[in-house]
């Protein structure tokens, strides 16, 4: 305890005498402050020689100052650098670093000779008393003003001009410490930098005194080892004699300022040491200043061999385990990222130029890499780990730093980012398969195959990079192409209950099916469906899991010996997966894909009816080989399969998004084509029913009424209904209904004419189509007015260019759509009987034109189309009466 006092004791006047070095004119001490920092070369000289004269008289004369004294000189005999000089400057210096190393060798001592106390179990639990050698915050304080002392006068004036921020571009107290000491003046600089380097490092050795120096002056100490270890010994015009004196450095000394850079750099913490590199390298030129004060000379610009020196530092930064993140936390930090207030983060969140620049420094190979796929292999796992930060605002940083960087290295190097970063990126979602394999043998069910924490993180990942990202490459697009059924599966999954990774995965197939090719999106639903290309969804002997937290895992899934109960579930799981299918259409409507692809699904129902009628015939004779009928069966099975399927998803659609599934005319058209490309099928099979008839009908009547006005048709868009030209010229040739035959051949010379001639059929047609009542002027049995001249004459939608009804008709409108026709016995219309086919009259009471306007809107064909008929001849003869 005695032992402990003493040094206490010691360790204090050391302090103390420093405070009395560094004391200015008026009592005090430091340089931030104060006639010394206003002083110039002749009074800081004087303060320097008077604060000298008075340490070395207390020393002398002060009895209790006799331990310091001889403390102080085994220091002095140890310290090889140490010389006597005339310069006041150096010797204050010299003084400065003889008190700071007694501090450090009266601080060991303190360390060493102190030993705890055990603590006692049965006390209450105290703070642990703090170690002898441990500063004071005024202690620390003094400290510090006589490092920056030190710096000041003994390191920053012998650096080269460009190494380092000049002293000019400091304080005004470092200019006019430029101004005192001179280093060309000086005969030994180069030693004399070597001599407070090295102090400096002997004083960074204990913890305490060392976080003091390589947190506040790391770059100035950085620039000095530097300077002496690496700066060559020859050079040009008034560079010449300062490196001349390089040369009176022995290669041993040069070596140990290498290793003790090297020893520096490991040292500290890395994201400081890529900041000090960067400002030594000399990205800015503007130079630091004040506030309030304007740099009047810009900084020098680094020497070629320093700006190279930094780059070498930089990338074996960047290629150290965790160096990716120390470089970006070295040039984020400190640019709002740490600030206490919000303004400041926000700006620095908001500095995407930053990022983006960061970003290019990653996807850069450094020249020391043995090869690009070595600097892949070792950086790009860093550059995901980056997507896993915790803290948000920085999140936000690194996250935009991630993404252009693995954009940037995908357009640049495809090949190895799809290697490097997508594929392991992707890893829990494509290794189920073979995670799988190994589990029907060895695992037992149940077992984790992925657990919830790699789940997550993997859909966020794919997130992140992908959907916010938004750069809808080749190389993205398919290096997501295998996971999709994964990720299907999984928002099935996450749609049965709640979880945070249903958006997120929402989001990435909505991504993909809006920013693929139209073929490859169309595709990818199929496959989703079951219909086109197999689809790799989660391996029949795996399932999703529910974990803590609204996440989920893959487990192995336990086999159902009843073949009822795992035909059911496969069934119910198959159905809702397809529900799921068609809710994620329902987001995709205003691209139109919801369009394409239900008109998609009608082209396959059509494909897959004319493939079953024509399999009728194939039925292998009983003489075949019962492989070959096994093959037909399955085969046949298959087919089935897939036309439930089909009529299934198209039903849903129907029920779900029929409303608002068509964008534009194109999608309408080829609707239409569709519709009339089955019934011609069906028609050319003999195998035309009533649904096949209704749906004709309504096809060929939303013709109609495209024709007729429900929407305004441009010069394109009848290049567009001429594709249905061939389909209604077949109809016209093939149906057995006559009035469907001069419905469709009135179509076709309508669209042909780009309804510059439009007759009574269209028109009655569109009419019966839209339910509502078609305004137009009395012409002749002919019109030659085109729909799209007068749009503002539309009524109800309809535009003009249909024939004049009978003014007698106009009245019974209201009342078509809610009355059937009348019927009489065996369902024989009242109106047939009137007006039997083939033989109509125009001729009519009011009453009886009534029930014929009812009956063209009657569901029956052959009842409408007697009524179409009859109409029509009503147009030919003209009208009788009012």
């Amino acid at each position: 305890a005695r032992s402990a006092m003493a040094g206490s004791l010691k360790l204090e006047r050391v302090v103390e005498a420093l405070a009395l070095l560094l004391r200015r004119p008026g009592g005090g001490t430091g340089t931030d402050s104060g006639s010394l920092q206003t002083a110039k070369h002749a009074a800081l000289l004087e303060t320097l020689n008077s604060n000298l004269a008075a340490l070395e008289e207390k020393l002398g004369q002060d009895p209790q100052w006799n331990e310091l004294r001889t403390l102080r000189a085994e220091v002095g005999e140890q310290a090889t650098w140490l010389e006597n000089s005339a310069d006041v400057t150096w010797s204050f210096t010299c003084q400065v670093l003889l008190l700071l190393l007694s501090l450090k060798k009266c601080m060991i001592l303190l360390a060493a000779a102190y030993h705890p106390a055990k603590p006692n179990p049965r006390t209450a639990e105290a703070a642990p008393a703090l170690s002898p050698d441990t500063l004071s915050i005024s202690q620390q304080k003094t400290v510090q003003s006589a490092l920056q002392f030190v710096i000041t006068l003994g390191l920053c004036p012998f650096l080269l001009p460009g190494v380092g921020i000049p002293l000019k571009h400091r304080t005004e107290f470092s200019a006019a410490v430029q101004d005192v000491v001179s280093p060309n003046a000086a005969p030994s600089a180069t030693h004399r930098l070597y001599a407070s380097c090295t102090a400096l490092l002997q004083i960074a050795q204990h913890p305490s005194l060392g976080n003091l120096i390589l947190t506040r002056h790391l770059g100035d100490l950085i620039a000095g080892l530097c300077q002496l270890g690496f700066c060559p010994t020859k050079g040009k015009g008034e560079q010449a004699r300062p490196l001349e004196q390089l040369k009176s450095l022995t290669e041993e000394q040069r070596t140990c300022c290498r290793e003790a850079l090297k020893s520096v750099l490991d040292r500290v913490y890395q994201p400081l040491v890529v900041r000090e590199l960067l400002v030594l390298q000399g990205g800015s030129k503007q130079g630091l200043q004040s506030p309030g004060q304007e740099v009047k000379q810009p900084l020098a610009q680094a020497p070629a061999w320093l700006r190279r020196l930094c780059g070498q530092l930089l990338s074996e930064r960047l290629m150290r385990p965790s160096g990716v993140q120390a470089v970006v936390r070295g040039i984020m930090e400190g640019t709002g990222t740490t600030a206490a207030g919000g303004s400041g983060a926000e700006a620095a969140a908001a500095d995407w130029r930053k990022c983006d620049m960061v970003a290019r420094i990653l996807a850069s190979c450094p020249q020391q890499s043995l090869s690009l796929e070595d600097y892949y292999r070792q950086v790009c796992p860093q550059i995901l780990d980056l997507l896993h930060i915790q803290d948000k605002l920085t999140a936000h940083q690194f996250q935009r730093v991630v993404t252009t960087a693995l954009l940037t290295m995908a357009r640049e190097r495809p090949q190895l980012a799809v290697k490097y970063l997508l594929h392991p990126m992707l890893a829990p979602l494509l290794q189920c398969w073979d995670m799988a394999e190994m589990a029907m043998e060895d695992l037992p069910a149940g077992t984790v195959l992925v657990k919830e924490a790699e789940l997550s993180r993997c859909v966020e990942d794919v997130f992140k990079v992908y959907v916010v990202g938004n750069e809808p490459s080749d190389v993205l697009l398919e290096s997501l192409q295998p996971a999709l059924g994964v990720i299907f599966s999984l928002y099935c999954f996450t749609k049965q209950n709640v979880s945070h990774l249903r958006s997120p995965c929402q989001e990435i197939l909505l991504w993909v099916l809006e920013k693929s090719e139209r073929e490859v999106a169309l595709s990818t639903l199929e496959g989703f469906a079951g219909l086109g290309r197999t689809m790799q969804f989660l391996h029949p002997l795996c399932q999703f899991q529910v974990a803590g937290g609204g996440g989920a895992m893959i487990t192995v899934k336990e086999t159902i010996s009843d073949e009822e109960e795992a035909l059911y579930q496969k069934v119910s799981s198959e159905q809702w997966q397809m529900e799921q299918l068609v809710d994620l259409l329902t987001h995709c409507q205003k691209s139109g894909l919801a369009g394409d692809f239900f008109i998609c699904c009608l082209k396959e129902l059509t494909h897959v009816a004319a493939k079953d009628e024509a399999g009728l015939d194939a039925v292998p004779l009983s003489g075949e080989s019962l492989m070959e009928l096994e093959q037909y069966h399955s085969q046949h099975l298959v087919g089935q399969k897939k036309k439930l399927l089909v009529l299934q998803l198209v039903a849903m659609l129907c029920e779900r998004v029929s409303d608002t599934v068509f964008t534009d005319i194109v999608q309408v058209v080829e609707f239409v084509a569709v519709t009339l490309q089955r019934a011609c099928a069906s028609l050319a099979q003999g195998s035309e029913g009533t649904v096949e008839a209704q749906t004709l009908s309504m096809s060929m009547g939303l013709v109609a009424a495209l024709l007729g006005g429900a929407v305004q048709l441009r010069s394109g868009d009848f290049a567009i209904l001429k594709q249905l030209v061939p389909l209604l010229e077949e109809i016209t040739r093939i149906h057995p209904e006559p009035v469907i035959q001069e419905l469709a051949a009135d179509l076709r010379i309508t669209i042909c004419t780009h309804g510059a001639f439009s007759t009574q059929t269209v028109g009655t047609a569109a009419q019966s189509t839209l339910g509502e009542k078609i305004g137009s002027s009395r012409s002749g049995g002919q019109t030659h007015t085109n729909p799209t001249e007068r749009p503002e004459d539309k009524t109800a939608g309809l535009s003009l260019g249909q024939p004049q009804r009978n003014e007698n008709c106009s009245h019974t409108n209201s009342s078509m759509a809610s009355n059937p026709s009348p019927k009489g016995k065996n369902g024989e219309s009242t109106m047939q009987k009137e007006c039997p086919t083939g033989t109509p009259t125009a001729d009519h009471t009011p009453q009886q034109l009534q029930e014929l306007l009812l009956s063209a809107y009657d569901p029956e064909i052959p009842v409408r189309a007697a009524a179409l008929r009859c109409l029509s001849f009503n147009r030919a003869e003209g009208p009788r009466g009012t």
